[in-house]
């Protein structure tokens, strides 16, 4: 079985296929204080509750792939790979493997693993022209071109880091839950936030990705808009945009970038 990691700077997903079938998977909140030992610890509970995996941290993984925001923890996640799975084939997202996905930017280095790794699996799945829409810590936006290069994107601030500003900044707001109001039209101070959050972010995705799409092809109705990370489905419902909701696109992406980085018996 592969294990796939992929490391947010709020949550950290993980994978676990076999094949090309994902068969499980976790969320966990990524913290940069943990050593790799409690890494370790932390992997080897989560896969000893999984039937066709044993108590040994090690039994079971043929193969491991690793991508990362947050440069302290793929540290770590080496020192793992390095200690605990010394004998399994290990790939790690950084500059010299494999992607097979053209960089078009200024600065290649700048763009984050997670952006290149969601484009491969975008036009492994959908094919070119593409947009990926990640709703995470950031919400981000990755234009993919027709012959599977990344051109270029979009960041604005994510859903709950909207959230968390509106409780902190606003003097008579709170701290909300994550949900659907009633109406559009709030009839209290918690409902109308969630309003704006929902409906607000909703357009944004939509406007946003209207003009990529515009840049992106002569058609625009030819870009694939593929949706994915964890408040995704809070959006799905209200946008027009979204073609596709893909929860796992990160972690596709790093099965496929093992496959071409690592040698097939």
């Amino acid at each position: 079985m592969l294990l796939t990691i992929d490391v947010g700077n709020t949550h950290t997903v993980l994978g676990l296929f076999d094949g090309e079938e994902i068969v499980e998977h976790w969320r966990i909140s990524t913290d940069a204080r943990r050593t790799a030992d409690e890494l370790a610890v932390l992997l080897q509970g989560l896969m000893g509750m999984h039937p066709l995996l044993g108590d040994d941290l090690g039994d079971g993984i043929e193969g491991i792939a690793i991508c990362s925001t947050v440069p302290s923890v793929l540290h770590e996640l080496r020192e793992v790979t390095r200690r605990y799975y010394g004998d399994v084939p290990a790939v790690l997202v950084e500059p010299g493997v494999k992607t097979g996905v053209p960089i078009l930017m200024d600065n290649p280095k700048e763009v984050g693993a997670d952006r290149i790794i969601n484009a491969l699996a975008a036009v492994e799945l959908y094919g070119g022209p593409a947009v990926v829409v990640d709703f995470g810590t950031a919400t981000t936006f990755d234009a993919v071109s027709a012959r599977g290069e990344y051109v270029g994107g979009v960041i604005a601030p994510g859903i709950e880091i909207s959230v968390d500003a509106l409780g902190v900044k606003g003097a008579q707001l709170r701290k909300i839950e994550l949900a659907r109001p009633r109406s559009v039209i709030g009839k209290n101070t918690v409902e109308a936030m969630q309003s704006g959050i929902l409906y607000g972010f909703a357009g944004q995705v939509d406007g946003v990705v209207h003009r990529m799409a515009r840049e992106l092809a002569d058609d625009p109705d030819e870009v694939t808009v593929i949706a994915t990370g964890g408040l995704a489905p809070m959006v799905l419902g209200e946008s027009s945009v979204i073609d596709a909701h893909e929860p796992w696109l990160t972690l596709i992406g790093l099965r496929l970038v093992y496959e071409r980085n690592v040698a097939r018996s």
